[in-house]
């Protein structure tokens, strides 16, 4: 999709009142430093719409970003940053918690972990959390430029597995630097705008999943 105009509209802040849109909302959450800021720049390809650091726990706000004045993309705050305060943490989680259970407007969430390594107990949690409230979160696996092709199908079966994901839940693999798999997240976006289809690149990368998975529980079979 081409995104002819991208604003920030609002930031809401933990005691900040959050807007009552009138249009769809996308929204994105994850652990710090997974890379939603890079992913939301290249989804609508801007280089600093969302404002990325490196220094992880930067986004402390709910971003709400108005795109071609049809929908929205929802900023949440990085969880599992260990240099802030419990108490802070604690208000990030109520904030991320408010939005997902008051939004009338929330089409999908976008539930970000790093391709390399198992999802922490963070995005266990989160995941389960979001799953428990009847949302069904579709999972993109970031930073797929940092990892071998070869290792594609292993990793995702990994995250796949550490969730409890099922068969049919949506497992994304993606790279903001290479816009490998930004076609695919659009895909979803458009499916629920109404418009798109899912490409032959996703599902030639659930197959490659499959293929890992089924190693994976043969695996487990043969040390039980």
């Amino acid at each position: 999709m081409r995104i002819n105009r991208a604003e920030l509209q609002t930031v809401c802040g933990v005691t900040s009142k959050l807007p009552v849109n009138e249009l769809p909302e996308f929204a994105f959450a994850g652990r710090s430093n997974v890379g939603k800021s890079s992913l939301i720049n290249a989804l609508v390809n801007r280089k600093a719409l969302a404002r990325t650091s490196q220094q992880p726990g930067k986004t402390q706000t709910i971003n709400f970003f108005l795109l071609n004045e049809a929908f929205y993309f929802v900023d949440l705050p990085g969880y599992g940053y260990a240099k802030v305060t419990k108490e802070l943490v604690a208000k990030w989680g109520k904030m991320i918690e408010r939005y997902l259970t008051t939004s009338r407007q929330l089409r999908c969430i976008f539930l970000l972990v790093d391709i390399r390594h198992e999802p922490s107990d963070n995005d266990k949690a989160m995941y389960a959390w979001v799953v428990n409230r009847g949302l069904k979160p579709v999972v993109i696996a970031t930073k797929q430029d940092k990892i071998k092709r070869s290792q594609l199908g292993k990793q995702l079966a990994l995250i796949r597995h550490a969730l409890g994901m099922g068969n049919d839940d949506l497992l994304l693999p993606c790279s903001s630097e290479s816009k490998q798999g930004i076609a695919e997240i659009w895909a979803v976006m458009e499916k629920h705008l109404g418009v798109g289809t899912a490409s032959e690149e996703t599902k030639t990368a659930a197959a490659e999943e499959n293929s890992a998975a089924a190693d994976i529980k043969a695996t487990e079979d043969e040390a039980r």
